[in-house]
């Protein structure tokens, strides 16, 4: 076991930013720490850093306590969202700068600095602007150098915060795929926070949710995507359509529909949300009687291989009309799309293939 997080609280003020977090991660693990602003995410990174003091809890490496150990002496190589380049400096200087302030017992000689450095920008694809300095290069080879200034003292874990949030989408794409091989070849120990989520599920071996202080959910990519643990990992993963409804006696209406739910079954009167992503639904002409989801086509965008839908619920054929969406998704393969012969305007039955529930005994 590479880290282990046990038990760890953190309060700022009134705030509570972390709420008894534990963790393992694997030796050589890819780890996201994925939420939204303000869940957590990067105070836990800082934690393991030791940038920040937990109130509570315990953090070791490889077995050893490193909780109160100071952030100089845990061997753990850093990236933040910007950069955090040293712009009067080369950019051989910059990766060299880690080398170079270590305690003289432990600094490397003149010749195993350079050395170390070209291996270093030869493996981020830089080698060929060692001289030049940070203001000259892009986002994108501004984060790849400061990737391997991190790298130079071989860090035993290596923590990511944001470390693309600053770079516009197509170079984030190019940057995400470049971290990926990277990480195949190095196997360092990696710890990245982000709020993207296909970031999230594109890059890391495993996902962490993180909620209000809490793991949500921890799993593989697909795990996570496929069977979220709440409601919340369901929405906070990817477009959703969320439906309110009642569940009885192992059936829950919603939205005009009717859905076998067996595991429910011992549910008198229920709260029920039902989840269905925008990919998950079969569109038909409406027909009086139908199981689904009557609506109207408001919008069809239809731009490459997908027609982007969005129905308005036809509230008078809905048992609980507030418990609609004010808008429902519907992603379907354009060509699909165009066989219907439906057009903005047509009236239509959205049926789901698949239905996530999650229901509140009353």
């Amino acid at each position: 076991m590479s880290i282990e997080i046990r038990n760890v609280s953190k309060h700022f003020g009134d705030f509570q930013a972390l709420r008894d977090v534990s963790l393992d991660i694997d030796s050589g693990e890819l780890i996201a720490l994925l939420g939204p602003s303000g869940c957590g995410k990067t105070t836990l990174l800082r934690i393991i850093a030791g940038l920040e003091t937990a109130d509570a809890g315990s953090i070791h490496f490889y077995g050893e306590d490193t909780t109160d150990v100071h952030v100089r002496e845990r061997k753990v190589g850093f990236v933040f969202q910007h950069y955090a380049l040293f712009r009067h400096l080369t950019v051989f200087e910059n990766v060299a700068f880690g080398l170079r302030v270590k305690p003289r017992d432990q600094r490397p000689s003149d010749a195993q600095i350079k050395a170390k450095v070209h291996e270093l920008l030869k493996l981020v694809q830089l080698d060929w602007i060692a001289d030049r300095y940070p203001p000259q290069l892009s986002g994108g080879q501004r984060q790849r150098i400061a990737l391997a200034r991190a790298l130079a003292v071989e860090p035993k874990v290596l923590l990511l915060d944001e470390p693309f949030g600053a770079l516009d989408a197509k170079v984030r794409k190019e940057l995400r795929r470049w971290l990926r091989r990277l990480h195949d070849e190095l196997h360092v120990t990696s710890i990245f926070v982000t709020h993207d989520q296909e970031e999230a599920l594109e890059v890391a071996d495993r996902v962490v949710v993180i909620n209000q202080g809490r793991i949500e959910q921890s799993g593989s990519p697909q795990a996570v995507w496929d069977h979220p643990a709440s409601p919340f990992v369901y929405s906070f993963l990817g477009d959703v359509n969320l439906f309110h409804g009642r569940a009885q006696s192992g059936e829950v209406s919603v939205g005009g529909m009717r859905i076998d739910a067996p595991e429910h079954s011992g549910v008198a009167d229920g709260k029920a949300m039902a989840y269905v992503r925008p990919h998950e639904f079969d569109l038909a002409p409406w027909a009086e009687g139908g199981n689904g989801i009557a609506a109207t086509i408001t919008r069809a965008i239809v731009v490459g291989p997908t027609a982007r839908l969005e129905l308005e619920p036809l509230a008078s054929h809905a048992a609980y009309p507030a418990a609609l969406p004010a808008v429902i998704e519907v992603h379907l393969p354009a060509q699909q799309f165009q066989a219907t012969g439906l057009r903005e305007g047509d009236r239509v039955l959205a049926t789901p293939r698949n239905v996530r529930l999650f229901v509140q005994p009353a």
